[in-house]
């Protein structure tokens, strides 16, 4: 793939980008291949690949420059902003918008936020386009004194742009490498934009997380519900659910379906997916996951595991390994971690591993495993 950026010394977020594609595949299927040497797996899966660009459904753009000329894009490390509207990761759709963004910073008064002085008010701009055609804009300020100045200008934005189903002000006041803050500020009548993978309907809220790469996360979804059709699933935990999408994929009709996420911008997509799609025996609750698990005495039919890259730990491992659930689903974004609760959950049969290309261009994978109690 052809990065002018890359190329220039400019951008270094595709680490692996002089790779050849197949060699990138080959070399993500050995890692997990050795991380799992000791484990007895009955099934490897091939890779699921991913399109080499385009493929990114969100942008995450730092903004730099003045409040006339800013840069939309990252901050090297000479503190000097480069400009990433044309990166190849993204959609072709999203240049547009991003140029349409230039000017209205001005019309705006946002002044971007300079790190060294600590002076400005904008941050990032946070974009995200669904399948569906829609997109949800996010501007992170520092603080809401240039709040009542951009609604006034923001009319002509969605005018000019009226794609922008789902707009929103983000307050990230502290001056820290973080990229949001707890207050969010909706700007449009619209606060989710709406998604569907497989025919299941999804929403992505603000403060919710939901991945990047829409295709391969679909045949992510997919394959989870292809591995579960053969199981009893009479009662399913979906632990770290996000907005529910392996849940909502593996469930039926029948299942009561339990659905845990810290996050409660994601609980609250979840519910609405669920409502959308008829489902009666489901519950969805914005709590700590492994909390939640250690206070049950019961285990459900299938338990499902999407945790960040810590993993799922000891503690829920040992609970898991007490109350004895048949299967187990583990979506892991953390080979090292997989590993390791693998090795854990004692009991277990590792039946069927596959590994999906989320991430191309890096180290990073996502990774499918079903296990099934002896």
């Amino acid at each position: 793939m052809f990065c002018p950026r890359y190329d220039a010394g400019q951008c270094r977020s595709c680490q692996w980008l002089p790779k050849e594609y197949v060699t990138q595949l080959a070399d993500k299927q050995a890692r997990i291949e050795h991380l799992l040497t000791d484990i007895p797996v009955a099934e490897w899966r091939p890779p699921v690949p991913s399109a080499q660009r385009r493929f990114r459904n969100k942008a995450k753009m730092v903004v730099s420059g003045s409040v006339e000329r800013p840069i939309l894009g990252i901050v090297n490390t000479e503190g000097e902003g480069v400009d990433l509207i044309d990166c190849p990761l993204y959609p072709d759709t999203f240049a547009p918008v991003f140029r349409q963004l230039l000017p209205f910073i001005a019309k705006a008064g946002l002044t971007p936020y300079h790190i060294a002085r600590r002076k400005g008010e904008l941050k990032y701009l946070l974009l995200t386009e669904s399948t569906q055609g829609g997109m949800m804009l996010r501007f992170v300020l520092r603080s809401d004194k240039k709040l009542a100045q951009l609604k006034k200008v923001l009319p002509e934005l969605q005018q000019c742009l009226p794609q922008l189903t789902v707009i929103s002000v983000n307050i990230q006041p502290v001056h820290m490498a973080i990229m949001e803050g707890e207050q969010e500020i909706m700007l449009s009548d619209a606060s989710a934009l709406a998604e569907s993978f497989n025919h299941i309907p999804l929403w992505i809220r603000p403060q919710s997380f939901f991945q990047t790469n829409p295709e391969v996360a679909a045949k992510l979804y997919l394959t989870a519900r292809e591995w579960t059709q053969g199981l009893k699933l009479d009662t399913l935990w979906d632990l770290f659910c996000g907005v529910g999408g392996f849940g909502l994929h593996c469930a039926r009709a029948e299942t009561q379906l339990t659905g845990i996420e810290i996050s409660a911008e994601a609980i609250a997509c979840a519910q609405d997916s669920a409502t959308k799609l008829g489902l009666k025996n489901t519950q969805f609750r914005a709590l700590d996951a492994t909390h939640y698990a250690l206070n049950e005495t019961s285990a459900p039919d299938l338990l499902l595991v999407n945790p960040p890259r810590r993993g799922i730990g000891q503690e829920l491992c040992e609970f898991i390994v007490s109350v004895k659930p048949a299967a187990i689903l583990y979506s892991s974004c953390n080979p090292e971690t997989l590993a390791k609760d693998i090795t854990r959950l004692q009991g277990y049969r590792l039946e069927r591993v596959q590994l999906f290309d989320l991430f191309p261009h890096t180290a990073h994978s996502e990774v499918l495993s079903l296990l099934i109690r002896e």
